[in-house]
Parts: structure tokens; sequence; C-alpha cells
């Protein structure tokens, strides 16, 4: 027992070491655990021969993540991505298998042993492709969905292929292989539904077993989540999950099907059910672990020594099928007219081998179709390939992306055919709310907003408005600047709200600028470019919430707006004092001792404040206002002039 809690104790020692250093470092989590497995294992060796054991535990990862990829899907989706899952998909595998083929063939190898290497590297991963589009967003772009189309169409081929493998054994050991395959069927006999039964009654098991998955997804699951959740006891609910998925896993295993696509399938059908976001945070912790272990003992499992005495044809053979897939999948994605940076996303994202090479190697030595040396050498392939992915992500998101953003994504500018009083740059939630506003009482505004669909959108909803980058003088010229009293700054950029700011105090000193800030820091900032006025964009709706969250937790409405104003004026207060101080502090450290103090000092006051039973009854807030003079604005039209 105490060996079992050191060993999980280094695993996840490492996870927690290298991974949140790898995401810092902007190399992603599977990167940063493949690097932990590699730690722990080749270079100090603190885990060794339990790494088999526990990649086959935590291959049930992939599992859980096919059954929270199926939720995701209802099955008109399914349906209506036919023509890629087969088109595409199937080609992918066809050709992929075709030209890793020729190439063993050329180099020497058996047609029987360079088609089953062909089949092995077609296949990607599902596991680091899948949670690489979840961390950075990718699973809703257009090489995305069709890389998923791809990897779901793998999947499934998983199941011939099975099938397929026994009948390519090599000649001279056939006696041998069904030999252990005769071994393999009696020692698992009992832990199979279809062994010794004759083709058409294994194949009206296999359906009885897909069909039970679905109708019984489709009418038991409801009653029974019912009545799980009507014991208000969440770890029930969880075991119960975990349940589903195990049983199918074991169900598909039974009848020699795939345990992913069995959970896969399960999910697509659970998709439409009412429980399928508490299934979906039930399972997720689950799975990210699994997972994490899994690409852990990936790392752990490269064999350096095998790798020092065969470095040359296992590089080569590396690069070689990274190349010749991202090669057929860059054609195919030319094919199905997959554009601009999509187009290197599909091709990139498939170029490793997958964690179904593993599975498959193991089964070809079992029956004796590929050597087990070539097999220990392919098997370095897939781990380096698959260790190699993360940098094809991050080839794609620093060198080809931004390439197609600044080349491709980008339109010209609008012409501006129209200026106003008030020029509004971004509107987002904020600058919308204010040119709503500003409208709705007469006042002439020109809109730019830097975002296309923005742009799109407003227009739908009759609000003119113009693409273009409001940081840019040209722009700003053709919005009529000159001419403009006020430019109201809502862009979702600090650094280019400020510089804008300077920029226009220095070229149009009497153009008032009114901005959003998004903190205290850029409030200061703002105000040091000579912003005239600013608000932080999340302050008066903070106050106004806990105005009313006083209310509702008993507090009169009037000492609850006593309290709300109190609070205001000592911010007020201390505002220009923290102003001061933050300038006088140096660039690299905008926040010293004396300026914490100065705060803390103000969370004294304000504590105080609030403490007080007798605030003034007669606070400004009550009265604070008093109705303009009849002739208020033509006093101001007259100071303008």
């Amino acid at each position: 027992m105490t060996a079992y809690f050191i060993q999980a104790f280094i695993y996840l020692c490492a996870a927690v070491i290298a991974v949140p250093l790898a995401k810092r470092l902007g190399l992603g989590s599977v990167l940063g655990y493949l690097i932990a497995g590699v730690v722990i294992g080749p270079i100090v060796g603190l885990v060794g021969s339990e790494t088999n054991t526990l990649q086959h535990f935590a291959e049930f990862g992939v599992v859980m993540m096919l059954f929270l990829v199926g939720l995701e899907l209802e099955p008109r989706m399914l349906w209506d991505m036919r023509n890629k899952l087969m088109g595409l998909g199937g080609l992918q595998v066809g050709v992929t298998t075709a030209v890793i083929m020729a190439v063993g063939i050329y180099f020497g190898l058996g047609w029987s042993v360079a088609f089953t290497v062909g089949l092995i590297f077609a296949l990607s991963s599902t596991a680091i492709v899948l949670q690489t589009f979840s961390e950075k967003n990718l699973s809703k772009t257009e090489g995305g969905k069709n890389a998923f189309s791809v990897l779901l169409f793998q999947d499934i081929a998983v199941i011939p292929m099975l099938a397929l493998i026994p009948l390519l054994a090599l000649p001279e050991l056939v006696e041998k292989a069904q030999a252990l395959v005769g071994q393999a069927a009696e020692h698992h006999e009992e832990l199979s539904l279809v062994a010794g039964l004759p083709g058409w009654a294994y194949g009206i098991t296999v359906l009885l077993a897909i069909a039970a998955v679905v109708v019984g997804g489709h009418y038991l699951s409801r009653p029974l989540f019912r009545y799980v959740a009507s014991s208000g006891l969440r770890e029930i609910f969880t075991a119960t999950a975990l349940m589903l998925v195990i049983g199918i896993a074991a169900l598909m295993s039974l009848v020699g099907l795939s345990p992913a696509l069995g959970t896969f399938l399960a999910g697509v059908v659970l998709a439409n059910s009412e429980f399928r976001h508490e299934l979906e945070s039930n399972i997720e912790p689950f799975k990210g672990l699994l997972l994490g272990l899994f690409f852990i003992t990936v790392g752990a499992g490269i064999d350096f020594g095998v790798l020092a005495s065969n470095v040359g044809p296992v590089l080569g053979i590396t690069a070689g099928v990274m190349l010749i897939k991202a090669a057929v999948l860059f054609l195919l994605a030319m094919i199905f007219r997959i554009k601009n940076s999509d187009r290197w996303l599909f091709a990139l994202s498939l170029a490793q081998a997958g964690e179904f090479g593993f599975v498959l190697l193991s089964y070809t030595v079992q029956n004796h179709v590929i050597p087990a040396e070539l097999a220990q050498m392919l098997s370095l392939v897939v781990a380096l390939s698959m260790f190699l992915t993360p940098g094809l992500f991050i080839l794609f998101d620093k060198v080809i992306l931004p390439r197609y953003e600044v080349n491709e994504n980008k339109p010209e500018a609008d012409e501006i055919t129209e200026k106003g009083a008030v020029i509004i740059a971004g509107v987002g939630r904020f600058g919308q709310m204010v040119n709503r506003f500003l409208v709705a009482n007469k006042i002439k505004t020109v809109v730019l907003d830097q975002s296309v669909d923005q742009v799109a959108n407003l227009r739908k909803i009759n609000v003119k408005s113009f693409y273009g980058d409001a940081t840019q003088p040209d722009l700003l010229h053709t919005a009529g600047i000159e001419d403009a009293s006020m430019l109201v700054i809502a862009i979702d950029n600090n650094e280019r709200a400020v510089e804008l700011t300077k920029y226009i105090k220095h070229t149009y000193p009497k153009v008032m600028i009114f901005a959003r800030a998004f903190d205290r820091g850029h409030h200061f900032e703002l105000k040091h470019a000579g912003a005239d006025f600013i608000v932080s964009e999340t302050y008066h709706s903070a106050l106004e919430l806990g105005k009313e969250a006083l209310i509702a937790l008993g507090v009169h409405p009037f000492k609850a707006e006593q309290k709300k104003a109190t609070l205001r004026e000592l911010e007020l207060c201390y505002k220009d004092s923290l102003y001061e101080m933050w300038k006088k502090n140096s660039e690299d450290s905008k926040y010293s001792t004396h300026f914490r103090e100065l705060f803390i000092e103000l969370e004294t006051a304000i504590a105080k404040a609030m403490k007080s039973e007798h605030l003034d009854e007669q606070a400004r807030v009550e009265r604070g206002w008093t109705p303009p003079p009849k002739d208020y604005e033509k006093r101001m039209n007259k100071n303008e002039e």
C-alpha cells in the first residue's frame, strides 16, 4: 500500500509542477504532462514498470472524453456531419494508409507489414487534439470541426482494423499465432459474450448491444437520473454517471467493440437530456485526471535506450510520418475547400500518430503481424510524434495564425460618410450603451469599431457604425475629429486607449475625452494621459448592486442609499491622493508601500463610516441636485462660443 501512495504522489507531484509551468510558458497542458512523464521516467527513474499498466487504466480517460464529446452532439448534428465524416475521414485514412504502405514497401517491408503500419499511422491522437482544441477555443473553428470529423471516423475505423489485422499475420508465423490466439480466447472466454459464436450470432449480439445503449439511454436514463437526483446526494449522482460510462464501456468490450465508440454513442443519445450539464460536470474531473495520467505515462514510457541505438531511423520515421500525414491532410483540406488558417490548423493538428497506435501495435505483436523489435521502434515513433504535437500548435499560434490575421482577416476600413459631435471608439457592451443614450437625446454620433462582426450586428439593428481602427489618425480625420466636441474611448485594449488619449490631447486639445477604464491602474494612466472624464466600467454597477444587496438583507432603502453615497464620497476624497502617490512612484513599481498604506487607510475609513449608525440625515445625496435654470442651455452654448 505504501508503494502505491508513493507512486501516486510522484505522478501527482510531477503534474502539479510541470503543467502550470508549461501553461505559463505558453506550451499547453499536454506538453506539460508529457514533460512530467519524461522527467520522472527515463530521466530521473522515479517510475518504471508500472507505467504500462497505468497506461491501460488511463486510456479510460479517452473513453470519458468521447462520452463528453457525444454529449455536445445532437443526433441531427451528427447526421449533418455525415458527408465530412465519411468523405473527409474516409479519404484521410485511405490515402494516408496507401502512401505509408507504398513508402514501407519501397524500404523493403512485406506488403502486409507495410499495410498494417499504414493503418496504425493513419490514426491521430483524439486525446491530444481535442484537449488542445478545448484549451485554445478552436473547437468551433472550421479547421477544428473538420478535424473532429476525421478523428471520429478514425475512432470508428479502429473496429474493422481490429478485425482485419489478424488476417495479415505473416505466413511463417501463422501456426504460432493461431496457437496464441487460441490461448488468449480460452483465457478471456468467460469475459466475452461473442467468443466462439458463429458469424450471424456475433452480428446479432453486437446489434443487440448497440440497441441496448440507444434504447436504454433514451428511455431508462431519465427515470434513473430523476430517481437519483431526488435523493439530493451529489456523490450518488457522480457514482451514477460513472456507473453509466463504465457499464457501457464494459458492455462494448464484452461484444468486442470499442469502448470509446460505445460511450460516444451513449453521449449522443443523452445530448438532449435535461441532465446533460450535470453529467458533464460530474465526469469532467475524472476525464481530466485520467487524460493527464495517460499523457504522463506516454512520456514515462519513452525508452531512451532503444531510441539511442536507433536514433536515426526513429527520428527519420517520425519526421516522415508527420510530413506525409500533414501533406495528405493539407491536400484534402484544399479539395474540401477548407480555407485560410483553418487549412493549416486541420493539417497540423492531425499530423501525429495516436493513442490507438499503442493498442494496435500491441495487437499486431500478439497476432504475429509485426515483429516485436519493429513494434518497439514504432511505439517510439508514436510517442515522439505525440510529444511533438504541442510544438505544431505553437507553430500555428505564433507563426501561421498571425500572418493570416494580418493579411486576410482584416478588411479595409469603411469609408466614413457621416460626421457628428461625438465620436465613439469601440462599441462593445459599454460603448453601445453610451451611444444609445446620446442618440436618444438627439446627439449625433460617429461609431467606430475594429470588429467586423460587431459592426455587422449593429447595422442589423439600424445602428449605423463603421469598421476601422479608431487609433489610426487617418480614420479619425475622416470621422471629423477636428470638428468633434468629444471622443468617447471604449476600446478593449488598455495600452492603445492610453496612447489614443495622449495623441488626441496633443493634436486636438479642444476635444474632450471621456474614457472607460478597466481598473484603478488604468484609470490613473488615462488621467495621466489627459482624459477629461474617466469611469471604471464596473464601478457604478457594483455600487448599485451592493446597495440592492443591503436592501435585500433588511437595510432600509434610505440608509442603503446613504451608505452607497458615503462610500462614493470617501473614494472621491482619496482619489486625488492615490493618484498623486501613483504618479510619484516609478514605472516599474507603481504601487509602493506608501500607496498601499494609503489604500489601506481608505479601506479603514470606509469600514469605519459603514459602522456608523449616525450618517448625516441631510446628506448631499438626497438633495445633491437642483433643477437647471431656465437659461442653462443658452449659457452653455455661449461658453462654448
